[in-house]
């Protein structure tokens, strides 16, 4: 067979594979379709030659790790530089520009201790023309504001609302922004990403996240895989144009390019298209995160063998649970061990549905010197009694059409960005909030400021609410997985169900926001403020 024979087939049986990647759109049972792999249009009368990415060769690069933690200029304090750059994304393609917090398309990983707070300055080094599609119809992207600006946001840091990222104080090239992280809270594995208001889907996508490791002497003692045993995964998905550029669809109205999600073929991880990674025949820690604007992943390993979970958003579960596959919907996190031990001289795949995504070569002996035992028990984690709340707050998460089915606008409670607060929660106090989904789609609902537990989910009827205006349950509770008892910062609230949280509202009063991190959502309009009162 030719190699482009052997391409072709390759790509059409990847294709297929492609087809059971979990975006979510429409419900948790049904799967999205791959994004078309043609001429697509960028603008009116005009369209793009795209690049098949299952089309290129798999696991022809290796897995790039981070680099040392950005420099320090001084004890405690960070600079970091948001920069246009051009790199490799797959062995076979030219240099693709974007945009990063590093000079690669991996930014260094900062890692921080619980008690030792650090400041940032937050250094805007951008083009002042962006290469991505604005619609200046979205609110807070007007023309009379400049098309390149941004903040910095660290998902899950519980910190004063002058440092949160609020998507208003955002900055322009040349300017820059300090902001100091507390760190009083647990271990955890947050991230850090563009929050410019309207903006932060394409900054996003141009390349701007990374990942904010926060340790504790909890942890430590745990002695779990740490060094070169400790690895990230920052899972994306990207379009390319045959020259190997970044490509994001438009709606092809240049007035409102807007589109409700986007989820591209080429799935990246840590900045390579279908990277491998060479192990050891041992236990990794592998830190996961989903930095993708819409697409949901699920992760198995091909041989069937379990993935142990020990970790979600917010940090240690209280015992490891084992799992056939992960869901991570945007902005998740899931902190995963996988024994290797068992495999030696071996190749195992991770993969998202049935499409394999990561190749792991695993050696025949390993240079560790001695196995790690995995602890029966990770780290308390208190459940927060229902009777502490001091109010239920009741959040409908809304979808409304235009005359042809195009979904132009998503709320949260029916209401805007821009309209008067109405959730003001007292500094200390413990509050529920439900979510109801009216919508089709299943949303991850992130919280600022706070970390929360989730209570339950439930269906409901959803006809019957929108004709009644009545809330009449259609089945049983649904308690929460054992791999979700722990602490969370983003919730998958399901279509047609109740997902309820409880939080206590402690670190600061002032101004932030909840928001649904698909970030096409986000940006029109799901996405309110609210107040926390001392």
């Amino acid at each position: 067979m030719s190699d482009s024979s052997s391409s072709r087939r390759r790509f059409l049986q990847q294709t297929a594979a492609l087809g059971l990647l979990y975006s979510y759109r429409r419900g948790f049972s049904q799967m999205q379709p791959m994004a078309a792999m043609h001429q697509i249009p960028n603008a009116p009368g005009k369209k793009v030659p795209m690049l098949h990415v299952l089309e290129l060769p798999p696991f022809v690069d290796p897995l790039p790790l981070p680099a040392a933690p950005a420099a320090h200029t001084a004890p405690h304090k960070l600079r970091i530089e948001m920069r246009e750059i051009h790199a490799k994304v797959h062995r076979d393609l030219p240099p693709t520009r974007m945009w990063s917090y590093g000079p690669t398309p991996l930014p260094p990983t900062v890692e921080a201790r619980t008690g030792h707070p650090l400041q940032i300055e937050w250094v805007n080094n951008l083009p002042t023309t962006h290469f991505l599609p604005i619609d200046h119809s979205l609110h807070g992207c007007g023309r009379d504001i400049p098309d390149v600006r941004s903040v910095a946001h660290v998902h899950g840091a519980k910190v004063p609302t002058q440092d949160d990222g609020y998507p208003e104080d955002w900055f322009v090239p040349g300017k820059s922004r300090i902001c100091h992280y507390p760190n009083q809270q647990d271990a955890a594995a947050l991230w850090y990403h563009d929050h410019a208001m309207g903006l932060n889907r394409l900054n996003t996508y141009a390349g701007l996240f990374g990942m904010y490791i926060l340790r504790d002497q909890v942890e430590d003692a745990l002695h779990l895989p740490s060094g070169k045993y400790e690895v990230p995964l920052i899972f994306y998905d990207r379009n390319f144009t045959t020259d190997g550029q970044l490509f994001y669809a438009d709606s092809g109205d240049p007035d409102h390019p807007w589109i409700p999600e986007f989820t591209a073929d080429g799935i990246l991880i840590n900045g390579k298209i279908r990277p491998y990674f060479e192990v050891e025949p041992c236990l990794y820690r592998f830190r996961t995160l989903n930095t993708s604007n819409s697409r949901f992943f699920l992760l198995s390993l091909s041989n069937q063998q379990p993935l142990t979970q020990i970790g979600s958003d917010q940090g240690l579960l209280s015992a490891p649970v084992e799992v056939k596959s992960v869901v991570l919907a945007p902005a998740e996190r899931a902190d995963i061990l996988i024994d290797f031990s068992q495999s030696a001289g071996q190749t195992l795949h991770l993969r998202t549905g049935a499409l394999d995504i990561l190749e792991f070569r695993i050696a025949r002996q390993s240079s560790s010197p001695a196995s790690i035992s995995l602890p029966k028990t990770l780290r308390p984690v208190e459940r927060i009694p229902e009777s502490s709340a001091i109010t239920t707050r009741t959040i409908t998460l809304n979808e409304y059409q235009d005359k042809i089915g195009n979904p132009m606008v998503m709320l949260l409670n029916n209401k805007h960005w821009h309209e008067p607060i109405t959730e003001f929660p007292r500094l200390n106090s413990t509050e529920i909030w439900e979510f109801v989904n009216q919508t089709e789609d299943t949303h991850p609902m992130h919280i600022h400021l706070v970390r929360f537990q989730l209570l339950d989910r439930r269906t409901f009827d959803q006809f019957e609410l929108m004709t009644n205006k009545k809330l009449r349950f259609r089945g049983p509770v649904e308690p929460p997985a054992p791999n979700e008892m722990s602490w969370k910062d983003t919730i998958q609230c399901p279509a047609g169900q109740v997902t309820r949280v409880i939080i206590r509202f402690e670190g600061y009063a002032g101004k932030y926001l909840y928001h649904c991190h698909i970030l096409e959502h986000e940006a029109n309009d799901m996405m309110r403020p609210f107040q926390v009162i001392a």
